[in-house]
This record gives structure tokens, C-alpha cells and sequence, in this order.
């Protein structure tokens, strides 16, 4: 195999207009691939969306490559100096919603695979792909629903690779060894609207909340761990008033987000909101929402083996990060003990004009070969 069929392949898929929920055929196109190999191939459909289970071997280990074949929109399409789903290579990169996130990482998955086959046709364990059209979305009807799945009929997974766009300066400086949960809150402080120059006759929820929030911001949380740092409180969207400057509001709306490792519960942190609300008598509604547990692959097995290719296919010492935002990490590490999250540079994710260098479309595909024979061979 060379770097023009791992290429071609990404080509292919950014060609596809997937904008989540939509799969637009991806998952066709890989199922056309992967079945030569010997997978089986099982499209599991929830909803709008469409996921694709395949898996080849019976025994352990299971190396699962999980990905999602789904893109965010593209924003003005006048704003794009090429097509966003016409794949153009300028510069020597290639253009194209998806070709960072994750599109290039879930062709390399696939020719990685078919090199690795071809090599070694009797490897040991099993090599399985998850794929979903519903990570940019709600999340709901994706990776979720085949991991909940796979639990109900007893398949474990011993290791996971998320094909998630990692690395910063260059292809392998950073892995993502975990992610921060999400809990959102959204608080109404209750208070009584009235006329501003008769103040006895009212009850101003901003002053009454003021010294509450205060306390929030001022709170720590926790401190942290070696792989994370502290977990953070963010308020995102405050809400009072009539749009009158002579009117008392009568209720106050808070949007409030925490970001927190395993170093924290969800539940303690509830717990401790509530605490701090009732300790200054406020009477108020919260309403939480839970988007994502942390989760946390302490170095191990993958790492090792992962780090090992990297470092063999570009010299490059790899990073163990889990900063960024949310990922279906969360939702397989459920499942699975080691979870690690790698793909290529990530700075033009989301953007306008995105792009993938390149240069480090084969070391990517190669670095997914080294790392099954890492584990597998």
C-alpha cells in the first residue's frame, strides 16, 4: 500500500457532504472495504443516525479504531477558497470540511488495517471499528447506543484508539489520554419584581445572588491530579431584567458549566452547589445536565504502544494531554479500560478552509500500523 491509496481514500470521504446526522454513504464505503478483509460488518441505526460495527477475530484483545464519519457545517460556503466538500490540495495541503476532523484519521484506520492484514494474516485477538455520523450532534443516537449495545451481548474491548484530531505543532506531539466531564447547570434565582425607587416593596434576585456567585467563583473544587488540572466553574450566560432601567426583575437566569476530572463526582459537585444556593437562604430552581463523564487511561499497555510508533515513525516524544473538550471517549472508556484519543493536528478544525498537511497523511496510517503490531503481531 502507499500514501496515494490512504489519500484517495480521505479524498473520497470529504467528497461526501456528512453534515451531522448525515453519513451521506461513508460508512458504505468503508463497509466495501473492510469486508474483503474479513470484518463483519453490522450497521446499527438509531434515529437520524447511522453507526457501523465491524470486527474481525473472535478472541482477545479487541483494538477498537473509533471514529465518526459526521462534520460540523461549513459556515459561508462564499468564505471558502475551495468547495468545502470538493477535496483540493493547495500548498501541499489538503482542503476539506472533515479533512482534520476526522476523515483523514478514519481512512488511515482502514489502509493501516489492510497493510497490517496483509502482513500478518493470522495476528492475534481481534481488530474492530466503531464508526458513528453522530458525534458533532447531540451524541445521542451514536457511539452510545453501540457501546450500550456491545455491554448488552457481553463484547468487551480491551483497547480503544478515538481518531480524534490531537496533535498541535506536528503529527504525534500530543495523545489525549482522557477528557473532563460536563455538567451544565441552569439556575433561576427567584425574587420579586417591583417599581426601583420602592425597594422595600421588592426583592432584587441579582443582589440576593450576589454574594452566592462570589462564593462559586471563589470556590476550589479540587486540585486536580497528574493528568489534570484542577476542575474549573464557568458561568456562560446571565439573564435579568425587563430591558426597563426602573424595574426590579423578578426572577434571574444563570448558565453555569463545569469542566471536571476524575479528581470530582458529578454528584459531589451537585451536592456542593446546592450547599453553598441553600447556606444563603436563596430560593431558586436548578436544573442540571449531565453531557459527559471524565475518563482517564493512566499509562499502560496503549499508551506504550502507541507512544512506541510514534516515536519509530516520526522521532517525535508524544504529549499525554487531556485538555479540549468532550469526545465519544467518554462513552466507550465505559466499556473499555484503556482509551486513548490520536489524529493529526488540530488547528483548522471547525474552520473555514480546513485542512490536513499532507505530509503527515501516511506517517499517520503508518503510526496506526505500528501501533497494531505493537499489540497485535
Amino acid at each position: 500500500m502507499t500514501a496515494s491509496r490512504t489519500l484517495a481514500l480521505t479524498e473520497r470521504l470529504i467528497g461526501r457532504s456528512s453534515v451531522t446526522p448525515e453519513d451521506k454513504g461513508c460508512q458504505d464505503q468503508l463497509i466495501a472495504l473492510l469486508e474483503p478483509l474479513g470484518f463483519r460488518c453490522e450497521t446499527i441505526v438509531s434515529g437520524d443516525v447511522t453507526n457501523l460495527w465491524a470486527r474481525r477475530g473472535t478472541t482477545q484483545p479487541v483494538l477498537v479504531f473509533a471514529g465518526h464519519t459526521d462534520v460540523v457545517p461549513t459556515g459561508p460556503v462564499e468564505q471558502w477558497t475551495s468547495e468545502p466538500f470538493l477535496p483540493t490540495i493547495r500548498d501541499g495541503k489538503l482542503y476539506g470540511r472533515g479533512a482534520a476532523d476526522m476523515k483523514t484519521s478514519i481512512a488511515a484506520m482502514v489502509v493501516a488495517c489492510e497493510e497490517f492484514i496483509a502482513a500478518h494474516p493470522d495476528h492475534q485477538g481481534s481488530i474492530a471499528f466503531l464508526i458513528t455520523s453522530d458525534e458533532e450532534g447531540p451524541a445521542t443516537d451514536g457511539t452510545v447506543v453501540v457501546c450500550n449495545k456491545l455491554k448488552e451481548r457481553g463484547e468487551a474491548i480491551d483497547y480503544c484508539i478515538v481518531g480524534e484530531p490531537t496533535s498541535s505543532a506536528t503529527l504525534g506531539d500530543m495523545i489525549k489520554n482522557g477528557r473532563r466531564g460536563s455538567l451544565s447547570g441552569c439556575l433561576t434565582i427567584k425574587g420579586v419584581q417591583g417599581h426601583i425607587a420602592y425597594p422595600q416593596l421588592a426583592k432584587n434576585p441579582i443582589h440576593l445572588a450576589a454574594p452566592a456567585l462570589a462564593e462559586l467563583v471563589a470556590e476550589v473544587w479540587d486540585e486536580g491530579n497528574e493528568y489534570y488540572l484542577p476542575t474549573s466553574w464557568q458561568m456562560s450566560n446571565v439573564k435579568a431584567g425587563t430591558g426597563a432601567n426602573n424595574v426590579i426583575p423578578g426572577d434571574m437566569v444563570i448558565d453555569f458549566n463545569f469542566r471536571f476530572s476524575t479528581a470530582s463526582t458529578a454528584e459531589g459537585l451537585k451536592e456542593r452547589v446546592h450547599a453553598i444556593l441553600d447556606r444563603h437562604g436563596l430560593e431558586y430552581h436548578l436544573k442540571w445536565a449531565l453531557s459527559g463523564y471524565p475518563f482517564l487511561t493512566p499509562r499502560g499497555t496503549l499508551s506504550a504502544a502507541l507512544c512506541e510508533a510514534i516515536k519509530a515513525e516520526t522521532d517525535v516524544d508524544t504529549e499525554l494531554s487531556t485538555t479540549g473538550g468532550t469526545s465519544d471517549g467518554r462513552f466507550i472508556a465505559q466499556i473499555c479500560p484503556q482509551v486513548i484519543e490520536f489524529g493529526p493536528p488540530n488547528a483548522s478544525i471547525h474552520k473555514i478552509d480546513e485542512h490536513v498537511e499532507v505530509r503527515f497523511i501516511d506517517p499517520l496510517k503508518n503510526i496506526y500500523r505500528r501501533t497494531l503490531e505493537n499489540l497485535l503481531k
